[in-house]
């Protein structure tokens, strides 16, 4: 087909539009542009004002009505399962004799204990007691259910990769046939859970006043998982972390202490409980008031996997 005298750009791209198919010239700059551009937002979810709905949703809600009592913790500028671009967390609550169902799924969890003692999640056939300030695993498309054989309720974070799933899309899941799957406690290092005073005692061995490390996956000695990995931090009082700028998004607990975080032109005020995300390409700095540590999830293992990973130094 020849071009008339009389066409037009308006009639090429009307007719290509009947077919399906629209110009990448004219949104080029849109879809390759000079630097990452998050959706999300900077966000925090402090602990005195969701440790309250959870239990008024602990006194409304049962484990019969409720497969998981839990509140997702969505970004203000998304939808769920939304807390970052890639990232979803949520905030968990169980209560003493209860059971949350046996099922499995697609997508990649981690919990990361915030209140109580001696509630268990029992995955693939290993049972794991939990405690305040545990990293516990659960490994993609494996069986998994958690109870409460406690005298006291305990509350978690969830973290997962559904937004990935979502996007691809992924996400679906099997019920077991029962509400538990038959599980028997590990016998010793568990491949699941990863105590918090291991982590600590890495913390404290670091020299200085400001210390990361990466949690290590006890069979692989790599990540957590293929899509997200975690890692603390300990700031003594009065200490920064220095700007940081990665095309990785995060969430952020607060285990113990108090501060605040700069991300990009704003700062949020944290303290012991709070959760709070940082979206990718986004500046930031944490600083301590009192000593404190912080445990974090974030995709940076995928990125690396796919050689996406940049700092605001690599990507110059």
């Amino acid at each position: 087909m020849t071009t008339t005298a009389n066409d037009t750009l308006d009639r090429l791209f009307a007719e290509a539009n009947v077919v399906h198919a629209e110009p990448l010239w004219t949104v080029m700059e849109a879809m390759v542009s000079k630097e990452p551009h998050p959706r999300a937002v900077p966000a925090i979810w402090r602990w005195e004002t969701m440790r309250p709905l959870l239990n008024r949703a602990g006194d409304l809600v049962g484990t019969d009505l409720a497969e998981r009592r839990v509140f997702m913790l969505i970004n203000p500028a998304l939808k769920a399962p939304h807390t970052t671009d890639t990232i979803y967390a949520g905030l968990q609550l169980i209560r003493p004799g209860e059971v949350a169902r046996a099922h499995k799924h697609t997508a990649f969890a981690l919990r990361f204990i915030i209140e109580g003692s001696g509630a268990f999640t029992a995955v693939g056939g290993e049972k794991v007691t939990m405690e305040r300030g545990d990293l516990v695993l659960t490994p993609t498309w494996e069986f998994h259910d958690h109870g409460n054989e406690s005298n006291e309720q305990m509350i978690w974070l969830d973290g997962l990769d559904l937004p990935l799933l979502h996007l691809m899309p992924l996400n679906f899941g099997q019920q077991y046939s029962a509400q538990q799957y038959p599980s028997t406690p590990a016998t010793g290092p568990s491949r699941l859970r990863y105590p918090w005073p291991e982590m600590q005692a890495r913390l404290d061995a670091i020299p200085g006043p400001f210390a990361e490390a990466d949690y290590v996956h006890r069979q692989t000695g790599g990540p957590i998982s293929a899509t997200m990995g975690a890692g603390a931090l300990r700031l003594a009082a009065g200490a920064s972390s220095g700007t940081v700028r990665e095309t990785a998004s995060g969430v952020y607990h607060v285990h113990t202490g108090s501060g605040s975080t700069k991300i990009g032109d704003q700062t949020i005020a944290w303290k012991q409980g709070d959760t709070f995300c940082i979206p990718l390409w986004t500046p930031y700095e944490h600083r301590a008031e009192t000593a404190t540590y912080l445990f974090r999830y974030d995709d940076r293992p995928l990125l690396r996997a796919m050689s996406w990973y940049q700092t605001a130094t690599t990507i110059a």
